[in-house]
Parts: C-alpha cells; structure tokens; sequence
C-alpha cells in the first residue's frame, strides 16, 4: 500500500515564543491520537521552519504525497490567498510531490465543545448559563465569510443555554460591526447581565489575543484559548482524512461521545 500523506500543519507564525509552543503541543497530541501519521508544522512567519523548506524537506527524504492544513478558524486572507500562493510555488519546484491543501478548521462541532472545554475549565459550567452573558472574542477580519461565520456561531451559542451572547473581535471597532471585547463585555453589564465570560475563540497565545485578555478586565471570566484541546486535534484529523480521501465535510457529530461534548454535559 502507498504511504499514508504527511500531515502538514501550516500556522501562522509570532515573535510571540507561545505560540510555537502551543502548535507544536497541538501536533504532539494529533499525533498520540494517531500514531504512525507523520505530522509536520511549517510557519508563514516569524517562526522556523517556513512552510517552503518544510515541503523541499520531505521531497528530500522521499515523500510522495503530503496534505497541507491551514491552522485557521476561518476562511479569511490566508486561507485564500496567502497559502495557496506558497503551494502553488512549491508544487512548481517540487512536482513529485503532490499537495493538497485541507479546509480550515472551522466552523465544526468540535471547536465548540472545545469553547466550551476551556469555559468549563475556567468554573463556568452548563447549570451556570443561565446566568452568564458570553463573549465570543474572536482575532478578527475584515473577509465577509469569516465574520458570517463568527456571527453564526454567536447564534448557536445563543441556544444552548447563556443568557445573553455577543460576538467580539480583539481589534477596537471592526468593518462586520463587531465590538472589541472590552466593548462587549460593557454592554452585557448594561443590559443588566451580572456574570460575564469572555471565551477567546483563538488557538495559541499571541499578541491579539493579549488584547482579548486586556479587553476582558471586566469580565468575571477569561477562558483559555482552544490550544492543545483534545477537540482540537480529532478536527485536524477529520480534515485530513477529507482532504486525503476527498470526501465532504464530516466531524462525527453522532457519536454519543461528540454529542455530550457538544452539549457541555
């Protein structure tokens, strides 16, 4: 049989020496839940190794096919431009490896139930919704579909339970009409809503979401970031195998296991 496809994680890259630790932590547990499938990172910046020297690496010591994963929440300026121009240059200097580029991760299930991991993490528990307004913070963009795409999490949010929900962005004000989080977290506090969370929406540490954590000085609650989350590494799998396989979108909502993640119970 063929090798299975290198798994490349592609992250965006900090000066911020977190959030290559919280990557490499994140691929170290994709893979402990698959031993076997070699998992490489590459950086767009900041960060060693760069995604290029990465892929004429593996071209080097012989891999054939290799599956490249945007480390993304959302379908913004990277995703749809940025790497695909890298891949594209590395398949024109490297043609007998075949590349394919993955989805990003979101929107799925799983990032939610991994939200909902750090809130629990941080004693905001299922019983305690009721009574607490949420803030999903999330980085920011100005590309329409990434902020329908946050919007439209804020509205599931909504219905499992928190008595109010408000999207967020770390940036001050935001083209989609979006608060920073500072702004959110004040007009929950005048709507009357007497806890607050703020669940940061982001994947490692780094300088926006600083300004999450800055901008939840207010709050009665600061979650995590999603980082190594256990949620987190079952979805890059899951787009992996439908990158490598070619089938649609698939995060195993049906399994009893899934379900009672998603509903925090």
């Amino acid at each position: 049989m063929p090798a299975a496809p290198v798994l490349l994680v592609i992250a965006h890259g900090s000066r911020d020496p977190r959030h290559a630790a919280t990557v490499h932590a994140l691929t170290a547990r994709v893979r402990s839940l698959r031993p076997g499938l070699r998992v490489a990172t590459g950086f767009l910046d900041f960060n060693a190794p760069s995604v290029p020297r990465v892929l004429e690496r593996l071209a080097a010591e012989g891999a054939e096919s290799a599956v490249a994963l945007p480390l993304l929440l959302t379908r913004a300026f990277h995703a749809k431009s940025d790497i695909p121009a890298v891949l594209d240059e590395a398949r024109r200097g490297l043609p007998r490896l075949r590349i394919r580029q993955a989805e990003v991760l979101g929107p799925s299930p799983l990032l939610n139930a991994a939200l909902l991991r750090r809130l629990r993490e941080a004693g905001v528990h299922p019983a305690d919704r009721a009574s607490t307004g949420l803030v999903l913070a999330s980085a920011g963009s100005t590309d329409p579909e990434a902020i329908a795409v946050i919007a439209e999490i804020a509205r599931e949010l909504r219905h499992t339970g928190w008595c109010s929900v408000r999207p967020a962005f770390a940036s001050a004000t935001s083209p989609g009409g979006f608060p920073g989080t500072g702004e959110a977290v004040r007009a929950l506090r005048a709507e009357g809503v007497s806890r607050v969370a703020v669940a940061p929406y982001v994947i490692a540490p780094g300088r926006l979401p600083d300004r999450i954590a800055a901008g939840a000085a207010g709050a009665d609650v600061l979650a995590d970031v999603l980082g190594p989350a256990t949620e987190l590494a079952r979805l890059l799998l899951t787009r992996y195998d439908e990158a490598r396989y070619g089938g649609a979108r698939y995060d195993g909502t049906g399994t009893p296991e899934l379900r009672t993640a998603v509903l925090g119970a």
